[in-house]
């Protein structure tokens, strides 16, 4: 992230921090950014992919310190990235030294993210004994094997069911996406009697005009099968995921997939945002204008988040549960209402509502 870069984008909130890690030995290449602390110690994933970027990073970050605020948690936001492939063989050595190096930013308590895991977050804690999402042996609620973040989107979908009219059961599904997020938001839409007509990955899609056989499918992907061989529908390319007309259009994987340049092939009534920063702030404008209803990634997608914060809480798998279910009803209820008394785009709502939090948390902080 260039300097520039950085004065072009900072303000009052952040960021407090960017970090820029090199290690020859090792070959690690990551990118730290600490948002902002008023609500307290920042609590953010850690992701590896080899085309992230700083922007992408403070972007990221800036969603985390929106989305704990939101989400009422004491913690400020922040992100982390490795710069290398997800399945790089090397992918625990890289981890281990990414630990290390933040051993001193204990301001900063990572997560798992794209590409990264509940074992992963174990190594990172046998460096330097701070992280969330460990394994259960570790007395930690591995947020993706519980498919938290899922559950919280499937949450968000009930109360904009109810408000909207939109039932959902038989509600037509597509999601962009089919990780530890859209599978676990596809598990619990279809037990709401939702049917998934399509999912994609990296490599493709697969479609069903009377909606997938989800158990299926999830069968499919415990054995590793890319969806792009599934056998439960007909496959099609990846990016056509978008033409497919729906009631509910889930983003569910990387940032920036719907942008202004394509925000009018989507054919849906409500967009869940499952992923972080999936839409272009300009391409929710558009969408918004267009009649399509959208809650946000920092409401939709905090189950994660909320689980992370349970964690060290040292509190339950049911208490987690609880504690997203509760907040994302408030959160979705409160946004949709706005947005129909005030008529702006759902984006401009929710950060809204977040800065109202995060605002009145920095009048406590001392002024250097």
């Amino acid at each position: 992230m260039s300097r520039s870069y950085i004065d072009h984008f900072a303000d009052d909130f952040g960021p407090e921090k960017v970090i820029h890690i090199y290690e020859p030995k090792s070959k690690l290449k990551a990118i730290v950014v600490i948002d902002n602390l008023s609500l307290g110690v920042a609590v953010g994933g850690c992701r590896i992919a080899s085309d992230v970027t700083g922007e992408e990073v403070f972007r990221l970050a800036r969603a985390m310190t929106l989305k704990n605020a939101l989400a009422n948690l004491p913690h400020g936001g922040a992100k982390s990235a490795i710069i290398a492939r997800p399945d790089d063989p090397e992918k625990e050595k890289l981890i281990r030294a990414f630990a290390v190096s933040i051993k001193h930013l204990t301001e900063y308590i990572p997560g798992p993210d794209m590409g990264t895991d509940e074992t992963c977050m174990a190594y990172i804690y046998d460096e330097i004994g701070r992280a969330v999402g460990l394994p259960k042996v570790l007395g930690g609620l591995p947020l993706d094997q519980l498919g938290t973040t899922g559950f919280g989107v499937a949450i968000a979908a009930d109360v904009a069911s109810e408000i909207l009219g939109i039932p959902l059961k038989g509600a037509r599904v597509v999601i962009q996406g089919f990780g530890n997020v859209g599978s676990a938001a596809a598990r619990n839409l279809t037990d709401r009697g939702a049917r998934l007509m399509a999912t994609c990955d990296i490599n493709g899609g697969v479609y069903h005009p009377n909606g997938l056989d989800v158990p299926a499918l999830l069968r499919e992907r415990e054995k590793g099968v890319p969806i792009s061989e599934s056998r439960v529908g007909q496959s099609i390319p990846r990016d056509s995921i978008l033409d497919i007309e729906s009631d509910i259009f889930i983003p569910a994987a990387r940032p920036d997939i719907v942008t202004e340049a394509n925000q009018h092939l989507l054919n849906t009534r409500l967009i869940l945002e499952g992923a972080n920063i999936p839409i272009t702030h300009g391409a929710a404008k558009m969408l918004h204008n267009r009649g399509i209803w959208l809650v946000p990634d920092i409401i939709a997608n905090s189950g994660g988040v909320i689980c992370a914060a349970t964690e060290l809480l040292s509190l339950t798998e049911a208490n987690a549960f609880d504690r997203i279910q509760t907040t994302i009803t408030e959160n979705t209820e409160e946004l949709l209402e706005r947005v129909k008394e005030e008529n702006l785009p759902p984006h401009e709502v929710a950060l809204g509502m977040a800065k109202e939090r995060i605002s009145q948390a920095m009048t406590y902080r001392a002024h250097m």
